[in-house]
C-alpha cells in the first residue's frame, strides 16, 4: 500500500501545485479523527484559503473535483468527499487496501526498511560500571539502545554501538578493596568489614578465584591472578575483568552486543581530560574563583556556572564525559544518542555547555539523550528489592532467569522510557491473552501453524488473486499492516520502541479478530490462496517488528 499511498501523494502534490505555487511541496495525508469518514484525510484547503482569497470550503470543491480527475485516483480512490469547513475525505478502493499483501511478500524482511542513507550514528547505552552485575535498570537501558540501534537501522542509518565504562577512581578501588577483605576472611557484618564495601556474593566469588589464580576473559580484555592477598592493584585489575566478563554474559543472555567498549581511563592516560579543559580556557569559557577553575555554563542554558576542577586539583566528573563526546565528534559521528538513566539529567546541560564552548562546529542539540526511569520488579505481589548474586538488588539475569529474555525485552520496552514501570514476573510467564509478548508471539505462531497446515510455498501465494479480500475484518487487518513503515519512522524520530510494542499488540488483536470472522482453509482454492497470502503478510510483518525489539517469532508455542 506504501506504493498506492506514493502514487496518490505524487497526484495531490501535483494538483496542489497546479492550483498554488508551492503548495505542492506541501502535500500530505492525515488520518482522519473517525475512522468511519475514511482512509485518508486531506487538510491542504484550510491552508490554501487566505492566499487564494476563497473559503476553505471553496478550495476544498475545487481539490475535489481535480483530484478525482487523476489516473492515480481514479485507479485505487473510491471516494472523495468534502466534510466540515473544508476537509477532504478519501476512502480507498479494496484493491488499493489489498496492494499491502503483495508489498509484505514481496519485500518480505525488508518490509518497512528505508534504503541506506550514507549516515552514521553512535548510541552510547547500558555503560555500566564494573563493579557489580548488571541490575534491572541496566536491563532498561540495553533494551532501549538496541532497539533504538534497530529502528535507525531501518531507516537507512549505519549505527554504531558502544559501551563506555569507568575502569579507574573511588568505585573501582572500594571493589578492590572489598575483594581484599572477602579474600582475608571477612564478610559483610564483621568488625573489619569495609563500611563502603560491596556486600553481594559476587564479592566472595571474585575473592576465591583470585585467590585460586585463574584467568578472566572479558570482551575487551583478560587477566591472570596473581593469588597475593597483598596485591591489591591486581584485584582491582582481576575484579575488573571478573566483572566484565559478567556482564558480557549476561549482555550474551540478552542478546545484546556492542562494537566497542571505551574505558574512561583512556580519557586521561590519553591526554584528553586536560587537552579540552585547556581548549576551553583558550576559548575563554572557564574562569579561577575560590580555589577551582568555572565553567561559563550559564552562557549555554544551565542554571548557573559549574566548577570543572576543583580545589584538589581533581576534575568534575562532567569534565570527561565532555572530552569523551568530543572524541565522538572527532570520530565521525554527528548523530550521537546516549540512553541514560533520569540521574543524569543534570549533566546534559553542562556536556552540551563544554562541547559549545569549544568552537568545533558541534550543534547545540548535541548528544541527543533518552532518559529511562528505574523498574520495580513484582513477584508473588510483592515486591522484589535485593538478589542473592547483588546483594542490594534485583538482576538482569535474575529478571531472565525467572520469566525469557523475549519477556523481559518486551514488557522492558512496553512503556515510555521516562515513565515508571512495573515489571510483574507472574504476569510474564502467564500463557494467555493478558501477557502481552505471549498475545503478539502466540498470533504469530498461530499462522505459523495454519501455513503448515496448508503445506504449501509462501512465496508462491505472491501470485494470489487477492479481490476475495474485501471483508470488513479483511480490509481492516490490511489498514494495520499498511501503518507499520510510517510506524517505523516515527518511531526511530521520537526514540520511541515502546511504539512498536503498541503497534504489534494492535496488529496481533487484529489478526485474532480476522481469524475469528473468517476460516482460512476453505474450499474454493481462491479465497483459500488470497487468505493465506493475507495472513502470511501479517505473519512477517510480526517477524518484522519482533525482530526491531530483539525478541523471537516462534513458530510454535
Amino acid at each position: 500500500m506504501q506504493s498506492v499511498k506514493h502514487e496518490l501523494l505524487q497526484a495531490l502534490s501535483a494538483v496542489l501545485e497546479q492550483t498554488l505555487s508551492g503548495a505542492g511541496e506541501r502535500a500530505a495525508f492525515e488520518s482522519p479523527k473517525v475512522a468511519a469518514h475514511g482512509d485518508f484525510a486531506i487538510t491542504a484547503a484550510l491552508q490554501m484559503a487566505k492566499p487564494l482569497r476563497q473559503s476553505p470550503r471553496q478550495v476544498a470543491d475545487t481539490l475535489c473535483s481535480e483530484l478525482q480527475a487523476t489516473a492515480a485516483f481514479q485507479r485505487w480512490v473510491d471516494d472523495v468527499a468534502v466534510a466540515g469547513p473544508g476537509f477532504i475525505n478519501i476512502r480507498l478502493k479494496p484493491a488499493a487496501k489489498q496492494q499491502v499483501v503483495h508489498d509484505v511478500l514481496a519485500q518480505a524482511a525488508q518490509y518497512g526498511v528505508q534504503q541506506a542513507t550514507g549516515q552514521r550514528m553512535m548510541v552510547e547505552f547500558v555503560s555500566a560500571n564494573p563493579t557489580g552485575p548488571l541490575h534491572v535498570g541496566h536491563g532498561r537501558q540495553a533494551a532501549l539502545g538496541d532497539a533504538i540501534c534497530n529502528l535507525f537501522a531501518t531507516q537507512g542509518w549505519q549505527v554504531y554501538r558502544e559501551f563506555y565504562y569507568n575502569d579507574a577512581g573511588a568505585q573501582i578501588n572500594t571493589l578492590a578493596l572489598s575483594v581484599q577483605s572477602r579474600a582475608r576472611g571477612d564478610k559483610p557484618g564483621d568488625p573489619a568489614w569495609p563500611q563502603a564495601a560491596y556486600n553481594g556474593d559476587y564479592i566472595a566469588d571474585i575473592a576465591a578465584d583470585f585467590m585460586a589464580r585463574k584467568t578472566v576473559k572479558a570482551d575487551d580484555r583478560e587477566f591472570s591472578a596473581s593469588g597475593d592477598i597483598d596485591d591489591l592493584d591486581g584485584m582491582r585489575l582481576f575484579a575488573v575483568a571478573y566483572l566484565r566478563h559478567e556482564q558480557d554474559l549476561d549482555l550474551k543472555a540478552f542478546e545484546v552486543q556492542f562494537d566497542n567498549y571505551y574505558l574512561e581511563s583512556s580519557l586521561y592516560t590519553s591526554g584528553r581530560v586536560d587537552e579540552a579543559v585547556q581548549r576551553l580556557r583558550q576559548a575563554g569559557k572557564t574562569y579561577e574563583h575560590d580555589g577551582a577553575l568555572w565553567l561559563r555554563t550559564s552562557d549555554y542554558g544551565d542554571d548557573k556556572d559549574r566548577v570543572m576542577r576543583k580545589g584538589d586539583g581533581s576534575y568534575t566528573y562532567f569534565v570527561p564525559d565532555v572530552a569523551y563526546h568530543i572524541s565522538k565528534w572527532e570520530r565521525g559521528f554527528h548523530k550521537v544518542v546516549n540512553i541514560q538513566g533520569t540521574d543524569h539529567h543534570g549533566t546534559i546541560a553542562r556536556v552540551r555547555a563544554g562541547l559549545q564552548g569549544l568552537n568545533l562546529g558541534i550543534p547545540e542539540g548535541f548528544p541527543d539523550y533518552v532518559l529511562h526511569t528505574m523498574v520495580r520488579v513484582m513477584r508473588g505481589g510483592e515486591e522484589v528489592k535485593i538478589s542473592k548474586r547483588a546483594g542490594s538488588y534485583v538482576t538482569l539475569r535474575d529478571l531472565i532467569e525467572w520469566t525469557s529474555k523475549d519477556a523481559v525485552r518486551f514488557f522492558l520496552l512496553s512503556r515510555k522510557p521516562d515513565t515508571e514501570y512495573t515489571f510483574d514476573v507472574d504476569l510474564a510467564v502467564q500463557k494467555n491473552n493478558d501477557n502481552p509478548v505471549y498475545y503478539v508471539q502466540y498470533a504469530h505462531a498461530r499462522i505459523c501453524s495454519v501455513l503448515a497446515s496448508w503445506g504449501g510455498e509462501v512465496p508462491g501465494l505472491l501470485e494470489a488473486d487477492l479481490s476475495p479480500l474485501d471483508s470488513p475484518a479483511a480490509l481492516s487487518l490490511m489498514l494495520q499492516l499498511a501503518k507499520y513503515p510510517e510506524m517505523l519512522s516515527a518511531a526511530a524520530q521520537d526514540f520511541a520502541p515502546h511504539d512498536v510494542t503498541f503497534y504489534l499488540r494492535d496488529l496481533a488483536a487484529s489478526y485474532h479478530s480476522y481469524y475469528d470472522a473468517e476460516r482460512i482453509l476453505v474450499d474454493d482454492e481462491a479465497v483459500k490462496r488470497a487468505r493465506l497470502a493475507l495472513v502470511a503478510a501479517t505473519a512477517q510483518v510480526l517477524h518484522n517488528g519482533l525482530a526491531v525489539l530483539g525478541v523471537a517469532a516462534p513458530q510454535k508455542m
